[in-house]
């Protein structure tokens, strides 16, 4: 069981990075040191996501979800959830951090009750192919999937009803990512391409309206990712590049690139919406301002590819 500690506060900032080299590192933001290495032996990271509470973070590999104490020097994980017969794409938490939720390459969506003894899974649905990304709707009741076979859907779990949003193209949906405010959906895919809906509730559903297609890059997306101010929209590629799109308009507004980067596989905004943190083959995770053309900071220390970085302050 996960527990919660009464009255307890953490006004720490978190960094935590994972990739190939099957180590889950811990970093200081303010100056690129990092504190802690933790080893994960079975497999490589695919995930990672911190609770609400920043006492946990969750690592998604090849048929677990391991959460590891981030306060504690014991570099052993806390809890392991099993029961998942393929790769763990992808790892989140309600606002609340009673339950978390997961899905993979077995086209199933998870939740976990984290009230309760059990490591297992008490909720689950079956997609009609492997899920590559998830996001959680601000209203905490609507999961959105999105899977290999470019189906994205939209999970109510309150009524269990599930709907499918039709796609442009047949392809591969990479990332999906829905802004604090409730108002946007971003759907990335395979082709280089993002495509964006509008939302709305009606009687306690969501509901969408297809708004724009973008050609965001030339090359795969790998994520995309709304600014807490919901103002800005970032793309990661393995063009090397990460794009700023302002939600205003949805034009680019700055193209973020290393010549050494290779592909950036993940990204997360600071919470002034003016830093955004990536992730990248080059061994690096960064710091940039986002309307710079060069790092604030990086870091260094993973002998393989970032593959995933999770950031809660």
């Amino acid at each position: 069981k996960v527990k919660k500690m009464d009255g307890y506060t953490n006004t720490e900032v978190l960094l935590i990075t994972g990739g190939y080299d099957h180590v889950i590192k811990f970093w200081r933001p303010h100056d690129g040191v990092c504190y802690k290495t933790v080893q994960h032996p079975d497999s490589q990271i695919n995930a990672l996501a911190i609770t609400p509470d920043k006492r946990y973070v969750a690592a998604s590999g090849y048929q677990h979800i391991r959460m590891y104490d981030v306060h504690s020097s014991d570099a052993s994980a806390v809890f392991d959830y099993e029961g998942v017969t393929k790769n763990i794409t992808c790892v989140g938490f309600s606002d609340s951090g009673m339950w978390m939720y997961s899905g993979g390459e077995d086209k199933t969506a998870r939740i976990w009750d984290l009230r309760t003894q059990g490591l297992q899974s008490n909720r689950s649905f079956t997609a009609s192919a492997g899920i590559t990304c998830m996001a959680l709707h601000p209203n905490q009741t609507t999961l959105v999937l999105g899977d290999q076979s470019g189906n994205i859907t939209l999970w109510d779990l309150t009524s269990d009803q599930k709907s499918v949003l039709s796609l442009e193209h047949d392809d591969e949906v990479t990332s999906v990512d829905i802004d604090l405010d409730g108002v946007y959906l971003v759907a990335a895919m395979g082709t280089g391409k993002v495509q964006l809906w509008t939302l709305h509730s009606s009687s306690g559903t969501v509901k969408t309206q297809q708004k724009i297609s973008i050609n965001a890059h030339n090359r795969y997306i790998l994520k995309c990712k709304f600014s807490p101010d919901s103002s800005l929209l970032a793309t990661t590629s393995a063009d090397s590049t990460i794009k700023i799109w302002s939600t205003a308009d949805f034009q680019l507004r700055n193209t973020l690139k290393r010549n050494q980067e290779k592909w950036v596989w993940d990204c997360a905004f600071a919470q002034d919406s003016q830093h955004i943190f990536t992730a990248s083959s080059d061994h690096k995770a960064r710091l940039w301002n986002i309307d710079q053309s060069s790092p604030v900071r990086e870091f260094q220390g993973h002998q393989k590819a970032i593959v995933a970085l999770a950031y809660r302050e």
